[in-house]
C-alpha cells in the first residue's frame, strides 16, 4: 500500500489554551499517529494574547505548548510523529523560533515551520489585535517541504487537518468533495474530549471521569473514521460526533476559507466499538471572501454578588437595588445589569441552599466608574442594608473586557505565507474558484407522528443538544437518536415553541436549520452574547450550557417516546 493510499491517522491533543497538559504524551504514547495536531485558539484567547503582547513584544503565543514539547518533542520524532498546532496565536514566527531553541538545546534534530500572513491588525486601527482565518494550504506545503513541526497563526479549526491531509494524498484546492470531508473530520476532533464523551449530554459517569482525546483514521477520498486510542476513557459513538458536529455551526453550508462543506449530506455510522465512520460529505467552492476576528478592547467591568437569604427575597433585592442606584448617581457607569438567581428553596436544610443570588454586573469607559465607585457603594452598604448582608466577594479594580467583532476580506487581500525550516517562503495562492453562500432549499420534514397519549416531561429525555458560541451569536444544535423521535421533534420544535423556552430569545433573531441527515434542529440567536464572550453579556457568556437548559425544559412529550 502507498503512502497515500493507506489511511492518515490524526489526532489531537489540546482543544483550547489550558486543556490537558498530558495529552500530547498520553497521544504519543497511546497508539499509532502520523500526525499530531493542537488547537490554542479561540476568540477569548486572541485577546489574551493580544494583552500578553502590550506587556511582551515578543510574547503573543500559548507558552503551554512549547513545556508540551520539552517534554514530548524527542518522542514525537522517535516515533515519526509530525506536529502541526496554531499555537503561533499572534506571533507565530516567535514561536517556530523558540521550539528551534528548544530542539536544539534538547539534541532533537527537527525542521520548524511556520504560517504566516493573518495579521491585519496594521489595516484596523486601535485593535488589539485582528487576524484572517486562513486555511490548510500553508500548513500542507511547509509539510510537503519536510517540516517536522508546523506552528501557525489564527487558521481555521479544521485547517489543522486539511492541511496535513492536502499534502499527504496530494489533494489541490479544487478537490472540493475530498477537503470537506477533511474539514468536517477537523471540526470533529477541534475540541479535543468533546467527541469522546466530554460534555455530552447523555453523559455516562464512569466512562467520562477521564476521556481519552480523538484521532481520525482519515481516507483519500475524504471518508473518515473517528476514534481513540485503545484503552483510553470515554466513548465514540454516533451521539458524541453529532454533538461535536454541531457545536458552533449553523445551516447545511459549513464556510471556510478552503471549501464550503455540506452538513446536510454527512452520514455517520456505528462502524464498532469507539469508532464512527463519517461518509458522504459533499464539497463547493469557498466563498470568494475570508472572516477576519477583530478583537478591541472595550472598556472596564466590575461585579458584586449579594447574597440573600431566608425570607422576602424580592424585597432585600429591591432594597439593595435601590442603595446601589443611589450610591452610583454621582458617577453612574455607562451600563449596569441586575440579576437575581433564584437558587434559594423554602424551608432549606442548609444556609447555601436558603439563599438567592443578586449580581450586578456594570460597564464604563472609565476604569474608575467601573472599580473604585462600584466597590466603595457595595463596602459602605455592609452595615446599613437588608438583613444578612454579604456578598460572595467584595469588589475590587475594574478590569478591561473586550470586544469581538467579525469582518470579511477578499482571499487576495490577506498575504498567505509557508515560512519553511531553511528560510524560503513559499506563498499560497488564493482559491481560483469561489462561490457565494446561497441559502439551502428547506429539506422536506418526515411524516408526523401519530395521534395518541403525552406526558409532561423535559425535552432532554428524547433529545440531546449541544450549544455554544460565534461572536456575539450562538448556536443550539438539538438531535434525536431515533427516527421516531425526530419525526416528532421536527414537528414540534418550531422556532416559536424555542422563544417560548428560552425567553431570552423572544426578542431576537432565531433561524432553524434542518439536517434530516443527522435528524438534528440546529437554531442560531442573534446577538444573545452581547460583543462577544470576553464581553460577558450574560451568565452564560460562551452559551455553554444553552442546550442543556433548552433540555430541562418541559413539554407534552407522546408516550411512546417516553
Amino acid at each position: 500500500m502507498t503512502a497515500a493510499a493507506r489511511p492518515l491517522r490524526i489526532g489531537n491533543a489540546s482543544g483550547f489554551y489550558g486543556d490537558r497538559f498530558d495529552a500530547m504524551r498520553e497521544m504519543l504514547t497511546g497508539g499509532e499517529l502520523d500526525v499530531l495536531t493542537g488547537d490554542y485558539l479561540a476568540e477569548l484567547t486572541m485577546l489574551i494574547l493580544g494583552r500578553d503582547r502590550l506587556k511582551d513584544p515578543g510574547a503573543g503565543y500559548a507558552r503551554t505548548f512549547l513545556r508540551q514539547l520539552e517534554e514530548c518533542l524527542g518522542l514525537a520524532h522517535e516515533r515519526g510523529v509530525r506536529i502541526v498546532a496554531n499555537a503561533g496565536g499572534l506571533n507565530p514566527a516567535g514561536l517556530a523560533d523558540a521550539v528551534r531553541a528548544l530542539a536544539e538545546r534538547l539534541g532533537v534534530p527537527v525542521r520548524v515551520a511556520h504560517v504566516e500572513g493573518d495579521d491585519l491588525a496594521a489595516r484596523h486601527p486601535g485593535a488589539l489585535a485582528a487576524h484572517a482565518y486562513l486555511g490548510g494550504f500553508g500548513i500542507a506545503a511547509c509539510l510537503r517541504e519536510g517540516a517536522d513541526v508546523v506552528v501557525t497563526g489564527r487558521v481555521t479549526d479544521a485547517a489543522l487537518v486539511t492541511g496535513p491531509a492536502a499534502a499527504h494524498f496530494g489533494w489541490g484546492p479544487g478537490d472540493h468533495d475530498r477537503l470537506a470531508g477533511a474539514v468536517v473530520a477537523g471540526h470533529v476532533l477541534e475540541c479535543g474530549a468533546q467527541a469522546t464523551g466530554g460534555n455530552y449530554a447523555f453523559f455516562d459517569v464512569d466512562a467520562t471521569t477521564r476521556p481519552g482525546f480523538p484521532l481520525a483514521e482519515l481516507h483519500e477520498d475524504g471518508s473518515c473514521v473517528i476514534t481513540k486510542h485503545p484503552g483510553t476513557g470515554g466513548l465514540v459513538d454516533v451521539g458524541t460526533v453529532t454533538a461535536q458536529l454541531l457545536y458552533e455551526t449553523a445551516g447545511a453550508r459549513y464556510p471556510g476559507p478552503d471549501v464550503t462543506a455540506r452538513l446536510d449530506t454527512a452520514r455517520l455510522t456505528q462502524d464498532g466499538p469507539d469508532r464512527v465512520r463519517i461518509d458522504g460529505v459533499r464539497g463547493e467552492a469557498p466563498p470568494p471572501e475570508l472572516k477576519v476576528g477583530v478583537n478591541r478592547l472595550g472598556g472596564f467591568r466590575n461585579e458584586v454578588v449579594f447574597v440573600l437569604t431566608g425570607l422576602d427575597v424580592e424585597a432585600k433585592a429591591a432594597l439593595v437595588r435601590r442603595q446601589m442606584d443611589d450610591a452610583l448617581a454621582a458617577s453612574r457607569p455607562a451600563e449596569t445589569r441586575w440579576d437575581l438567581v433564584r437558587t434559594d428553596r423554602p424551608d432549606a436544610p442548609t444556609q447555601e441552599t436558603a439563599s438567592a443570588l443578586l449580581r450586578l454586573v456594570v460597564r464604563d469607559p472609565d476604569e474608575k466608574k467601573a472599580g473604585r465607585a462600584l466597590s466603595g457603594a457595595a463596602i459602605e452598604l455592609a452595615l446599613a442594608s437588608y438583613p444578612g448582608f454579604h456578598v460572595l466577594a467584595p469588589p475590587g479594580k475594574g478590569t478591561p473586557y473586550g470586544v469581538f467583532e467579525g469582518v470579511y476580506v477578499p482571499h487576495g487581500a490577506v498575504d498567505h505565507v509557508a515560512v519553511l525550516h531553511d528560510g524560503r517562503r513559499i506563498s499560497v495562492p488564493p482559491p481560483q474558484e469561489t462561490a457565494m453562500l446561497d441559502a439551502v432549499p428547506e429539506p422536506a420534514l418526515p411524516g408526523p407522528p401519530p395521534a395518541g397519549p403525552t406526558r409532561r416531561a423535559p425535552l432532554g429525555l428524547v433529545a440531546g443538544a449541544r450549544s455554544g458560541d460565534k461572536g456575539g451569536d450562538a448556536n443550539v444544535g438539538v438531535w434525536a437518536r431515533t427516527d421516531d423521535a425526530w419525526r416528532w421533534l421536527a414537528h414540534t420544535l418550531t422556532v416559536d415553541r424555542f422563544r417560548e423556552l428560552i425567553p431570552e430569545s423572544r426578542d431576537l433573531k432565531v433561524t432553524r436549520h434542518v439536517l434530516p441527515e443527522l435528524r438534528v434542529l440546529n437554531f442560531v440567536v442573534e446577538g444573545i452574547l452581547g460583543e462577544g464572550v470576553a464581553a460577558q453579556h450574560r451568565f452564560d457568556p460562551q452559551a455553554k450550557a444553552l442546550g442543556e437548559w433548552l433540555r430541562s425544559r418541559h413539554l407534552d412529550i407522546p408516550e411512546s417516546l417516553l
